[in-house]
């Protein structure tokens, strides 16, 4: 005997929505201090799926095109794992004091350079 208005609860398998995103390397290269062939190279080490780092498979695809590298993954994955990891690099390359990781879209980081304004009028 079923009891009214309880239901089996049926997951339905839909399709895995594709994330990309992007990170731009476009100021610290025109000043050949980062090179984005490098980073994606990291990117591609560093990256862990399924708790295991150099298992991309077909889940992670990272595309590099002149200053800026692609990086288009299957759904459970995080932009905030990709600001984690840029500053990992930074941090390797000795450039953390000098680079900030900037989001400037929803899908997209951007590296830019910190704001050192030398203020001359404040010291006077």
């Amino acid at each position: 005997m079923a009891i009214k208005g309880l239901k089996k609860k049926t997951t339905v398998k839909g399709k895995k929505s594709l994330l990309k995103f992007t990170l731009d390397c476009q100021q610290p290269a025109d000043d050949n201090i980062i090179e984005p062939k490098d980073f994606e190279k990291f990117l591609t080490s560093r990256i862990k799926v399924d708790g295991k780092t150099g298992n991309l498979g077909e889940k992670i695809t990272i595309s590099k095109e002149k200053n800026k590298i692609h990086v288009s993954a299957e759904s459970p994955f995080s932009k905030r794992y990709l600001k984690y990891l840029s500053k990992k690099y930074l941090k390797s390359q000795q450039l953390r004091d000098f680079l900030r990781v900037v989001a400037p879209s929803k899908t997209s980081y951007e590296l830019r350079y910190f704001n050192i304004n030398d203020d001359k009028d404040e010291e006077e």
